[in-house]
């Protein structure tokens, strides 16, 4: 059995069965999916969005209408972004199922747009990183570390592996496995180096000390949500780990002055992206204003 196939389960408490009449079509655009090209990462995200359509939805794949994916949309609780996520998901998928020949018709043809998140900078206070780091275990204080000083996607920390080091002119080298299949190699300090190249048993006694750096059950890795769950629950409040990228991010700015620096480290195709993620504090907006003054 291939890694993309999707069977409908019994229940568990966890979740309702995938309908049966879902799971093979699902598991099949999975399959399309590797085939082109896609990250183990985003064809597991697309898994998780059309299981959960099919869950919530009643009747067969080709019943399926455009207003029943609206309410669907419509009825979740959900942040711009991932709500653009689901239907860019639904969207992909329906038209895969006609070209492919599986359906008849497109209901997801002529959803309406979703446009951008454009938020402002939220980056995690230094008391509360630093409280949750002296405070939690080993492994999630290294997936804190990863985010906060890294700079990594929480994706990009579930997928870290001691073969990613590598030695620089000016010290050692971290590859980073980032959206989309892109990897960039950023520099990392010596001493976080040590403990990535200890692997797993850095923060796992009895653990190895090769392979992922955080051992679990999807592909051989923790999942990225499960290290984002794990990184928000040792931080109070509401604080997440895209808050920490962004703490990276704005900390990096300051120490650097160099925009185009910052876009490299994150691994952002667009230097408006990075902007959006380097908060300004009132000292330095004050300082502008005394220079036009």
């Amino acid at each position: 059995m291939n890694s993309y196939t999707t069977q409908p389960t019994h229940n568990t408490g966890r979740a309702k069965p995938v309908p049966e009449h879902w799971a093979p079509l699902i598991s099949a655009w999975l399959i399309y999916l590797a085939a082109i090209g896609r990250p183990a990462t985003t064809i597991n995200t697309r898994r998780q969005q059309l299981e959960r359509f099919a869950r919530a939805v009643e009747g067969l794949p080709g019943e399926v209408t455009a207003d029943r994916i609206i309410e669907y949309l419509a009825a979740a609780r959900w942040a711009l972004d991932t709500r653009r996520g689901h239907r860019n998901a639904l969207v992909a998928f329906f038209a895969w199922t006609v070209t492919s020949g599986r359906l008849d018709t497109d209901p997801a043809r002529h959803l309406p747009k979703i446009s951008v998140a454009n938020p402002a900078p939220r980056p995690a206070p230094d008391r509360v990183v630093n409280r949750a780091i002296a405070t939690t275990d080993r492994r999630i204080l290294l997936m804190l570390r990863l985010g906060a000083e890294l700079g990594l996607r929480r994706a990009e920390i579930a997928t870290v592996h001691t073969d990613d080091l590598e030695d620089g002119d000016r010290g050692a080298m971290l590859r980073v496995h980032g959206k989309g299949g892109k990897v960039r190699v950023i520099p990392i300090a010596d001493e976080l180096a040590d403990i990535i190249e200890t692997g797993p048993h850095w923060h796992t006694p009895g653990a190895g000390r090769r392979g992922w750096l955080f051992p679990g059950k999807i592909d051989g890795h923790l999942s990225p949500r499960r290290v984002g769950e794990l990184c928000a629950d040792a931080m109070p409040g509401t604080w997440t780990a895209h808050t920490l990228r962004h703490r990276f991010a704005t900390r990096a700015y300051r120490g650097s002055r160099n925009l185009r620096a910052v876009q490299t480290l994150l691994g952002h195709s667009s230097v408006a992206t990075t902007e959006r993620y380097t908060a300004v504090d009132d000292d330095e907006v004050r300082a502008a204003m005394m220079h036009a003054a």
